[in-house]
């Protein structure tokens, strides 16, 4: 049994797996990291080991919690990983998108992977049909747009994501939504259709915390799933320790 953890800039996000299959989940803010830790190990206290990943900030304290209860392994830049990285900068290259790439590369052999990670950031990864990782694309994430519109002007107010939105915008908030979303849609549409065109076989794996919201809406076949960097852990974790 396995506990699959993903820091992330904002929330935690956590799984627990029996080999392939997913038995439990919880999500959290990360000040409330120890107290939710604490929870899941009493409810689950046979885990055999707990693979993590992080691009946000937690305590010291609460990783050394973590450590001293179960065999705990930190993927970072020299952990094993299933593709040949060929990113110009690869100390620069993110964690996550790492572990996305991963398990896309595990999950979908032998064919071209695009991973969308429509989270704070939206990130693009790569991945071809001889496993190797060629880099892809980041954007500002939907928050960050609401936000920055906010943030940079004087009048304009700030708005969360909304499920009520046209491509005429007929007010100030309704323009600023079709501007935002529609402009996210057609951003992730146009990359989807540059790869397709360079890229037989291509298959496309949409996550992160706005992936369910956008699945509805883009015209493409996807493949949604909102915790694939969870499951892309569990994967990695078989791989690294196959014998």
């Amino acid at each position: 049994m396995i506990l699959t953890i993903d820091i992330g800039n904002s929330r935690i996000k956590v799984a627990v797996f029996e080999h392939n299959k997913q038995l439990d989940f919880f999500i959290f803010e990360t000040n409330e990291a120890l107290k939710n830790f604490e929870n899941i190990f009493q409810k689950y206290p046979n885990l055999q080991k707990i693979i993590l990943s992080s691009v946000g900030k937690l305590d010291e304290e609460v990783i050394e919690f973590i450590q001293n209860r179960f065999p705990t392994e930190i993927i970072d830049h020299k952990s094993k990983f299933p593709f040949t990285n060929l990113y110009a900068t690869p100390e620069t290259l993110g964690i996550d998108r790492m572990v996305l790439a991963a398990g896309a590369t595990l999950m979908y052999p032998n064919q071209n992977r695009l991973i969308i990670d429509a989270g704070t950031c939206i990130t693009y990864d790569f991945v071809n049909t001889k496993n190797q990782y060629l880099g892809g694309a980041i954007s500002p994430g939907i928050k960050i747009r609401y936000k920055s519109l906010n943030n940079y002007t004087l009048k304009l107010p700030l708005l969360s994501i909304s499920e009520d939105f046209n491509l005429v915008g007929n007010s100030t908030k309704n323009a600023i939504h079709s501007g935002i979303i529609n402009g996210v849609i057609f951003e992730i549409e146009g990359f989807i259709s540059q790869y397709s065109l360079k890229n037989q076989d291509l298959t496309i794996i949409l996550t992160g915390g706005d992936a369910d919201f956008l699945a509805k809406r883009l015209k493409s076949t996807i493949f949604a799933n909102s915790n694939f960097l969870l499951e892309s852990l569990n994967l990695l974790s078989l791989y690294i320790h196959q014998k």
